[in-house]
């Protein structure tokens, strides 16, 4: 299996035959090593330039949402850019993945209507869900994954225990809490998260 990192916050990095990372940022080092990057919504701490340009190669291509495709025209070329919408299906490379729906219910912070996503990445054989910025919506409730990547942090996602109950609800076998312990939620987060699932196997790679 492919060697994952949680490098902070919701910031992802999958190793492999290839190299991905989902939503680089607050990269400590200039790696230059990503063959795809995927971005989940154009906010700072998920479209981050600065740490794009930390990971990304030559030939690096990147996946992002439509509010982000001029920013990110300026990284690479129209060539290696893919601007993806919530809930289709798409391939890139050898790459097979579906985007799905990522917004609040009870918060204006990431609207529905602004089409951000989360997604369900098949690597290696391997089918890797990344929730994205999201509260426990309707659309995702029934996920069928291997690994699941939540957050739990609250304010601007769901917190630890929302992200618990949809925990239960999918269909994972390994589940990792994201998105706390740097700009929100406390760092104690993810253990408290691991307390309240059930039946899946919990990694907290933020401590």
């Amino acid at each position: 299996m492919a060697k994952i990192d949680l490098l902070c916050h919701s910031s992802i990095k999958i190793s492999g035959n290839k190299i991905i990372y989902i939503d680089p940022y607050n990269i400590k080092e200039k790696t230059n090593d990503a063959d795809y990057i995927f971005c989940t919504h154009s906010h700072y701490d998920h479209f981050s330039t600065e740490d794009i340009k930390k990971v990304k190669k030559e030939g690096t291509k990147i996946v992002i949402v439509k509010d982000a495709k001029e920013e990110a025209l300026k990284l690479v070329s129209e060539d290696n850019l893919l601007v993806v919408e919530p809930d289709n299906n798409y391939k890139i490379d050898e790459i097979n993945f579906k985007t799905t729906y990522a917004y609040n219910i009870n918060k204006n912070f990431h609207p529905k209507e602004n089409k951000w996503v989360g997604y369900l990445i098949n690597f290696e054989g391997i089918n890797y869900y990344i929730a994205g910025d999201t509260d426990n919506i309707p659309e995702i409730q029934n996920i069928k994954c291997d690994i699941a990547f939540i957050p739990v942090g609250g304010t601007y996602t769901m917190d630890y225990k929302e992200a618990a109950n949809l925990a239960n609800m999918i269909d994972a076998k390994v589940v990792i809490p994201t998105h706390y312990g740097l700009i929100v939620g406390d760092i104690k987060d993810g253990e408290r998260f691991k307390e309240l699932v059930e039946g899946k196997e919990v990694k907290v790679l933020i401590q």
